[in-house]
């Protein structure tokens, strides 16, 4: 019986691991086929706005959506509504309090497959530190090597503190707004 060297043993070992452990690639965002946007009402008035800058680390499992994993953040200093006065408040302490709380994210606790392309995350969203458990319906679709998530989350601003102060005022500023997003991404395997 032949003896075998420390190195041998360690990639053995590393070599059954790899085989042992499902392997899930990481997908990767493709930030300018993406979208991140919202909505609201002011005195009854739609308003829109986007934010420039996000990102997604995502890990999802074509064959097992229950084991896929999501990681979502947002640049809270990257929104705007194209409206030079309007942006310069975003960022203050009553709105995003961007110099406090430079990020909003989500994290995925739950992927459930509904059939068709349509899956049901569940998970937690922070924004300006408030935690909030919700779910969101997302749709994927695919195109070539390019694959889309897409759907709406509607909220209310106020259980996030955003719009403080003064803004409380719902008759200013309607407390639903609506958060739409399309993340286009690659690496993902066939739906």
């Amino acid at each position: 019986m032949s003896k075998l060297s420390p190195t041998a043993l360690f990639a053995a070992a590393l070599t059954a691991a790899a085989f042992a452990a499902p392997v899930m690639a990481q997908q990767v965002l493709v930030p300018a086929q993406s979208a991140v946007n919202f909505e609201a009402k002011q005195m009854g008035v739609p308003i829109k706005g986007h934010f420039q800058k996000f990102d997604a680390k995502i890990a999802f499992d074509t064959a097992k959506p229950e084991a896929s994993k999501i990681h979502f953040s947002v640049d809270t200093g990257s929104a705007t509504m194209g409206v030079k006065e309007t942006d310069a408040e975003l960022p203050k302490a009553e709105w995003f309090n961007v110099a406090k709380f430079p990020q909003a994210t989500f994290d995925s606790t739950a992927v459930k497959a509904l059939g068709g392309g349509k899956y049901q995350v569940d998970g937690t969203l922070t924004i300006k530190g408030n935690v909030q458990k919700v779910s969101l319906p997302v749709t994927l679709t695919q195109s070539g090597t390019t694959t889309t998530a897409a759907g709406t989350l509607p909220l209310k601003r106020l259980t996030y503190a955003i719009g403080d102060g003064d803004w409380k005022d719902t008759s200013m500023v309607a407390d639903e707004v609506q958060v739409q997003f399309k993340l286009a991404l690659t690496g993902v395997g066939k739906l």
